[in-house]
């Protein structure tokens, strides 16, 4: 499966702001778009499930804010 990468994102996005695309994939890469930040998020998320608490240390966060991050759905920010 393909994930996508940050500068992915960043194309995607500046792509959807094309005002010299057509209607339709104005339209298509912004979905396109949407579904690559949710599968970064979901990746993201799913990760933080697993890191230890020296792991979650290094990153600056406690164990609870992992958890509050880990349960949020991939559409929420």
């Amino acid at each position: 499966m393909y994930m996508p990468t940050h500068t992915d994102q960043i194309a995607l996005a500046q792509l959807a702001r094309r005002d010299t695309l057509p209607l339709g994939s104005r339209v298509a890469v912004r979905v396109a778009y949407a579904i690559a930040v949710w599968t970064t998020r979901h990746r993201t998320r799913l990760a933080l499930r697993h890191l230890s608490t020296a792991q979650l240390d290094d990153l600056g966060l406690t164990a609870t804010a992992a958890r509050n991050e880990a349960a949020k759905p991939f559409w929420r920010p």
